[in-house]
């Protein structure tokens, strides 16, 4: 397992990150010092959405580690589509700095803005998405900010094979990530596969689940956890740490997100080939189930999207 992954771009990611997404506010800034300064976490996932980048920002400064050392990530939400460079800016000043190391489509869609809402929906209360526009023009954009220096590399979140199929045939740039709901019950093994026939890396959000997640309490993870005197949740983030998929376990608690860190670590290094392939079965088994899956009322081609 290495604690680095090369990423098509020329550059590289630490292999484990701390996420933020609903990370209450005043909690975040201190989640993400702590995490740099005391965990060895070197990777911070945000984006304009959460509403705390401004925290992360703060978190990252206060951790007395240069910026050139701590890995950034941020992601365009969805009423930007045709603004890539205003929300970048937007992002950029809330962090405090003049470049991120890696920028990512959110999601493959584009709501029709309206005024300062962050969803706007139609009358009959359904998002407003732009089913005509093309999200290549949106990677186009993306593209011009790697020209530009603003950013060292791009790629997506939440795209299926049928969405990367929408750019990459005009693409210049090819997404150095995609960003996924990843975890033992939702591993999308073949598209998996295709990313790593396209030279993607796979980044996983949730990979413990969410709140209340059945994750933990699995019992063939929990199972192969006992086998190595390790806890549940260093096999769920070993697991995928072990396939070469950055992981992004978030946690506002420090001893938590320090067990994340050394968990996953341990436990990628201790997962067999067989442990692998018993922990892949284990969604075909009947467990498969998505934990996030907003109403955008589009088919984003992916399967065991109801």
């Amino acid at each position: 397992m290495a604690a680095t992954f090369d990423l098509n771009s020329g550059t590289d990611i630490p292999s484990i990150g701390l996420g933020t997404w609903q990370s209450k506010p005043n909690e975040v800034a201190n989640a993400v010092e702590y995490a740099i300064k005391e965990a060895g976490y070197r990777h911070i996932d945000g984006a304009w959405v959460y509403g705390n980048e401004d925290e992360v920002g703060r978190g990252i400064k206060a951790s007395g580690v240069p910026r050139s050392e701590v890995f950034i990530t941020s992601k365009l939400w969805c009423t930007y589509h045709d603004r890539v460079e205003e929300a970048l800016d937007l992002t950029l000043a809330k962090l405090g700095t003049d470049y991120l190391d890696l920028y990512l489509i959110h999601w493959p869609v584009r709501l029709i803005p309206d005024g300062a809402a962050i969803i706007p929906l139609k009358a009959d209360g359904t998002r407003n998405v732009d089913t005509n526009w093309k999200v290549s023009d949106t990677w186009k954009s993306m593209e011009a900010l790697v020209r530009k220096g603003k950013v060292k590399a791009i790629g997506v979140s939440n795209f299926s094979q049928k969405a990367l199929e929408e750019i990459l045939p005009t693409a210049e740039i090819t997404p150095a990530v995609n960003q996924l709901e990843l975890h033992l019950y939702n591993p999308q093994l073949k598209l998996i596969a295709y990313l790593k026939s396209k030279g993607i890396v796979a980044q996983a959000y949730s990979p413990l689940g969410s709140t209340n997640s059945p994750l933990l309490t699995d019992e063939t993870a929990t199972a192969i956890a006992k086998k190595y005197e390790l806890q549940t949740s260093d096999i769920l983030l070993g697991y995928l740490l072990a396939k070469d998929i950055v992981v992004l376990p978030k946690s506002v608690t420090p001893a938590r997100i320090a067990s994340n860190y050394t968990g996953a670590v341990t436990a990628a290094k201790k997962l067999t080939k067989e442990d692998l392939e018993t922990l892949d079965g284990v969604a075909a088994g009947g467990k498969q189930k998505r934990l996030i899956m907003p109403a955008w009322g589009v088919d984003l081609g992916f399967e065991n999207w109801p």
